[in-house]
């Protein structure tokens, strides 16, 4: 029992002993672990009251009161012009007395609760925001203070680097101990950017809503206030629905602060958004619909547009401004003449080159002032026959030649039965003088040789991205395209079948000279053989010289292409040079039919016309760089095909003015144009030959040859006898 005890006794005391030594060691780690923690904290505290010390001890900045900010970013045109701005046009400094007490609270609950307490920094969102910049390993938060953000507005860039904001508390610093915190506060909201070129509050109040600052509502100046985070975001011109939310998350705070009562917070809440018609900044652009498409390539190369308004950066674009002030005198005169005054009666114009995609002019409308809508890249309107080439490109990449003879007669295809204007047949023609007199029934069944198929696949690789029904009746342009894709497409006739993706800015520097971009080497995507560019290139110069598309000559070797839809809704004329490629359109917002007279072949070509003069001035006369073409006036042998030819016998009982369905689209001239080529096509139709008759008398010449052998080539464009060129 004794010796139990004993050992019963030992082993407690051995149990006691561990703990004490375990509890020993824990203790030990612990006060190490709480020691550590302690002499971080101590060190972390002696940092902070140092760096607030260094600070404080910052002198102040001389002359602030009078500083006027370098914030003008310019647009330039390759010719050097200024086309726009951002210096700020409707920059008003506002006294701080006379800034509405409500914008002031919306402001500081919304950008800086604490304004009034601090010392132009607030250390306690700076440790949070630094620890979540750390973790992120780039800046991901920021903790601005007004005083900050007027720094960093008169003096930095918005850059995001631990950098910029090191300099920005230091000239924080610096600016508490220069003027006074409402001196502050008065010059933040006169030099804050605030979208849609407004520089402080009351641009701001002029631009959304064309009123002074002091007649704006709660509801208007939340507005205002929530703009600094993310001017071009809130911008309510760009997305109203997007300005009112962050409008509501102002009032919010401001009841949240107490800044109004319950009762303005819902009032405030539920007022609708009433804009100014126009952004008075943007009438001083002298190309205002090319700036627009500027800065959405800018945001798409990374540049915000905070950054680009304030950081006096030069952009150098690729506009050539005197095509571009030509393009924009065409539109106006040229809508006046034909008596296309309204507001309703648009036209758009691009012009680019094939060679390296530089855009050389660029009119999305008539009037930026009156609609901002760009019916270069927005609109999508059908382009009637101009559409037609992309037919023709698909035939000849299988083999159709321009001479290969195609019948123009009456053709049905299921239900489609399409009519050529004035119901004028020609019989078998050459298939060049086909598309130069823009034949419906030819294009009808050259789509049907070819196959649908193949017309989408050569419009899908020439850029026109837009969607393209599976029907025959796409060959005479039902189907809507964009100027933009259009435009381009052509460009691989000029290019030897290349196609290269347009471009605008060439170069960005900042105002010390730095290049921060530079255009890359242009890309270009091969799509089309350079025979088919060649072959189609000679089709389309016989266009503009003998053909629809005469008002749009200009002297010089161009090809190009008429288009009008049906009840003359649109018309188009697409053309080009070696050298340039421009794409016009006219017609109305609304999609009402013009009269009869506005066709593709009188307004749009004469508006080609003034631009193309002015655009091509560098380049001289300079020629297509292609192998020579022969355009003949007719089969060159008594058994060749007719493309369209077994359509006849199920064709040859029905008269033209028998075809039940109406023209898909009509590519008459004006009265004067169309007198002059009617007179020609009169002379060179021929009557339409029965189907059981030989093929040697069905294949009789398009136009009758001048002291020709059958078999002379007649070189481009003799597609009629020079006697009746002559004529006319």
């Amino acid at each position: 029992m004794t010796k139990y005890k004993v050992n019963s006794t030992a082993k407690k005391m051995a149990r006691e002993n561990i703990s004490k030594k375990s509890k020993k060691k824990q203790g030990g780690f612990f006060s190490t672990l709480k020691f550590l923690f302690l002499m971080g904290c101590a060190c972390a505290l002696a940092g902070i009251a140092s760096f607030e010390l260094y600070l404080s001890s910052l002198p102040p900045i001389n002359n602030l009161e009078q500083f006027k900010p370098n914030i003008v970013t310019k647009i330039y045109s390759a010719d050097e012009e200024i086309i726009k701005t951002f210096t700020a046009y409707t920059y008003e400094k506002i006294e701080l007395k006379d800034i509405p007490e409500n914008l002031k609270k919306a402001l500081i609950a919304t950008e800086d609760k604490n304004f009034y307490r601090h010392h132009g920094y607030d250390l306690t969102g700076l440790v949070r925001s630094t620890v979540q910049n750390v973790m992120a390993g780039h800046v991901v938060q920021g903790a601005s203070t007004l005083t900050q953000q007027l720094a960093r507005v008169l003096f930095l860039n918005n850059e995001r680097t631990f950098d910029r904001k090191l300099k920005e508390l230091f000239i924080a610093a610096r600016i508490e101990k220069t003027i006074s915190k409402d001196q502050i506060l008065e010059m933040y909201m006169n030099n804050v950017y605030l979208g849609a070129g407004a520089y402080g509050v009351e641009g701001a109040s002029q631009i959304y809503f064309d009123k002074h600052l002091k007649d704006c509502s709660l509801s208007e100046l939340a507005l205002i206030a929530g703009l600094p985070q993310a001017p071009s975001v809130y911008n309510p011109f760009n997305n109203k629905d997007l300005a009112i939310k962050r409008r509501n998350q102002v009032l919010m705070r401001m009841y949240k602060m107490r800044y109004i009562t319950k009762a303005e917070y819902e009032s405030a809440k539920s007022a609708d958004v009433k804009l100014a018609k126009v952004p008075q900044y943007y009438t001083t652009n002298k190309a205002p619909y090319f700036c627009d498409y500027v800065m959405k390539e800018l945001e798409k190369l990374g540049f915000d547009e905070t950054e680009i308004t304030q950081g006096g950066y030069k952009i150098v674009t690729t506009l050539d401004y005197k095509t571009q002030k030509a393009t924009d005198e065409a539109i106006d005169k040229n809508l006046k003449n034909w008596g296309l005054r309204g507001d309703n009666n648009q036209a758009a114009v691009f012009s680019y080159s094939p060679v390296d995609g530089r855009i050389i002019a660029y009119a999305g409308g008539k009037d930026y002032a009156k609609s901002q809508y760009d019916r270069v890249t927005q609109a999508v309107r059908p382009p009637g026959s101009s559409f037609k080439p992309i037919v023709y490109a698909a035939a000849l990449e299988k083999g159709i030649t321009p001479n290969d003879m195609i019948e123009d007669k009456p053709v049905t295809i299921g239900h489609w039965s399409p009519r050529n204007a004035g119901n004028k047949y020609r019989g078998p023609i050459p298939v060049y003088t086909a598309l130069m007199v823009s034949s419906n029934v030819c294009a009808a069944r050259m789509i049907k040789e070819v196959g649908i198929r193949s017309v989408i696949q050569i419009a899908r690789v020439l850029g026109i991205e837009t969607p393209i029904e599976y029907d025959y009746t796409i060959a005479l342009g039902s189907n809507g395209v964009k100027l933009f894709e259009f435009t381009r497409a052509y460009g691989a006739f000029a290019n030897g079948g290349f196609v290269v993706q347009p471009y605008a800015i060439e170069r960005v520097e900042t105002s010390r000279g730095k290049v921060v971009y530079k255009a890359p080497k242009t890309r270009f995507t091969h799509q089309l053989s350079m025979n088919t560019s060649a072959q189609m290139t000679a089709m389309l110069k016989t266009v503009i010289t003998n053909g629809t598309g005469r008002a749009a000559n200009i002297g010089k070797p161009a090809a190009g292409k008429t288009g009008t839809t049906d009840d003359n809704k649109d018309a188009y004329f697409m053309g080009y040079t070696p050298n340039v490629v421009t794409g016009v359109w006219v017609g109305n917002d609304d999609n009402i039919a013009m009269n009869k007279s506005i066709q593709g072949a009188t307004v749009p070509a004469i508006i080609w016309k003034d631009v193309m003069r002015v655009a091509t001035e560098p380049y001289g006369k300079a020629d297509f760089n292609y192998p020579e073409v022969k355009l003949m006036p007719f089969a060159a042998g008594a058994n060749v095909k007719i493309i369209g030819e077994e359509d006849e016998e199920q064709e040859q009982d029905k008269k033209p003015e028998e075809q039940p369905a109406p023209s898909e689209n009509s590519d008459l001239t004006s009265e004067d144009i169309a007198k002059q080529v009617n007179n020609i096509l009169k002379k060179t139709e021929t009557q339409t030959q029965p189907a059981q008759q030989p093929v040697q008398q069905q294949a009789q010449p398009a136009v009758k040859p001048v002291q020709k052998p059958a078999t002379a080539p007649i070189p481009i464009p003799m597609a009629v006898p020079e006697s009746l060129n002559q004529q006319h």
